[in-house]
């Protein structure tokens, strides 16, 4: 499998991802123009395309509304509707909701301040790419770096979410307890990360490449990659 890495004017975190999945994870990686409608020509629906974290067009109207209707999107949204696997992570998953790839939007934090620092995870469903190599109740520590990180749904949509086990990570404390004190940005019921009812594409907050090295001290994001490398060569084996 290959991964694509779309590059927005004002992403900041490709060339983390780049590394990461080249790298570290030694899977062919491509970058890809956000003008270039043929960008995925070459892919199937067994590569991924990754929606990276930045402040793409400057987060103006809101954080992802304005890359939302960047030209390679349109292929994107073809791609995902193909089966093809798509993750967004922070500004990428506000993207991917802007582009209702994934339901609900996500807001700005509860205190309408920026915020950077590490923070707890607890995984709540182990059926996903993204989470396959975890377990239920596995407790991951991963950076954050976002103003609009809240994420909000309806209350049906969120019934729906948790429903379908479509619920990826919550906001937890180190010993996984999800409790209000660890809702670090207010999202509705402590939510981090979740997929869509398909499950190929995802979207979560926390940066998993800033935690996948231990020449930086944490590899808690590493599993994350590894784990959807795996389950995505392993689903195109059986097709």
């Amino acid at each position: 499998m290959k991964f694509g890495v779309i590059l927005f004017p004002g992403s900041n975190c490709d060339d983390d991802m780049v590394h990461v999945l080249g790298t570290v994870m030694g899977r062919e990686t491509v970058k890809l123009w956000h003008k270039d409608k043929d960008a995925l020509k070459d892919f199937t629906t067994g590569d991924c395309v990754i929606v990276p974290g930045g402040f793409s067009y400057g987060d103006y109207v809101r954080a992802g509304a304005v890359a939302r209707f960047s030209p390679i999107m349109e292929s994107v949204i073809d791609f995902a509707k193909r089966g093809g696997y798509v993750f967004g992570i922070c500004n990428g998953f506000q993207i991917l909701c802007e582009a209702h790839l994934l339901p609900g939007a996500l807001l700005r934090n509860r205190d309408q301040k920026f915020i950077a620092k590490n923070c707890y995870l607890r995984t709540e469903t182990a059926n996903s790419a993204v989470t396959s190599a975890l377990e239920v109740g596995q407790v991951l520590n991963i950076p954050i770096a976002h103003a609009e990180g809240r994420f909000y749904a309806s209350d049906d949509v969120i019934a729906d979410l948790i429903a379908n086990d479509q619920v990826l990570f919550r906001y937890s404390d180190g010993s996984g307890e999800v409790t209000p004190e660890a809702n670090i940005n207010g999202s509705t019921q402590n939510i981090a990360g979740i997929c869509n009812a398909e499950r190929n594409v995802f979207g979560m907050m926390p940066h998993p490449e800033r935690a996948s090295e231990s020449t930086i001290g944490n590899t808690d994001g590493r599993a994350i990659f590894a784990g959807m490398i795996k389950a995505i060569e392993s689903a195109a084996v059986t097709a």
